[in-house]
């Protein structure tokens, strides 16, 4: 797939994050806990909207369960980068060889820029919210593509994300394979995919040819006898 071939508004949204991005690359400390808090917000105060979508779209899912599988680790994320976030932006100091003595070195964290996420259906909160907080205490902008089997609260999660973020800040994307396809083959600076095996191979080579690096969590046959 060629640039050509993805849609003027997934390159609108992808151009809109760039520039902010590019405007200002290297936020502080407080512009990353306020999106933090932002997205730990959007959690708790839309608790039961998350659970009757989810419950929706699964056919009947215990109110338990998504708490456990899906707010609790949520929200867990969400402490745990505000808790040590300023922290990971600190410089650090690195080994060098012994043929650089008495050179030294340091290790500066730094965003990356725009990053691209594909969410899966099966824990359609935690599996978007956890790829976001990495992405927001970096530093990063992001775009979320969410999956087409999770219509509920694909809908819900971009109507609140529209409430509480900017287009520039988060962005997320709804549609069918042929969205997620184009979705893959933009530039972003890093792609996160969760998925099958299958249809990782498909993520991967559209993200070749702008050499984006991706993180893969592939799901797999796990055999056994009961």
């Amino acid at each position: 797939m060629n640039a050509l071939d993805i849609p003027s508004d997934l390159h609108t949204s992808f151009e809109r994050q760039r520039a902010s991005y590019d405007a200002a690359p290297f936020p502080e400390w407080e512009i990353r806990r306020d999106r933090l808090q932002r997205l730990q917000r959007l959690v708790c105060d839309h608790e039961s909207d998350i659970e009757s979508a989810i419950d929706q779209d699964f056919g009947g899912r215990p109110r338990m369960e998504c708490q456990i599988a899906e707010i609790f680790p949520s929200l867990a994320e969400i402490k745990g980068a505000l808790r040590h976030g300023e922290q990971w932006m600190r410089p650090r100091g690195a080994l060098v060889s012994k043929w650089f003595l008495p050179a030294r070195a340091h290790v500066m964290p730094r965003p990356v820029g725009v990053v691209g996420s594909i969410v899966p259906w099966n824990y359609p909160l935690f599996l978007a919210i956890g790829p976001l907080v990495a992405a927001l205490v970096a530093g990063n902008r992001a775009m979320v593509k969410m999956s087409e089997y999770t219509p509920a609260f694909s809908r819900l999660f971009a109507d609140l994300v529209g409430k509480h973020f900017q287009a520039d800040e988060i962005d997320v994307i709804n549609g069918g394979p042929d969205v997620a396809a184009q979705f893959s083959a933009l530039p972003f600076d890093h792609l996160l995919f969760t998925g099958s095996t299958v249809v990782g191979r498909r993520v991967m080579a559209a993200a070749a040819p702008n050499l984006t690096p991706v993180t893969l969590e592939l799901g797999g046959k796990n055999p056994v006898f009961v």
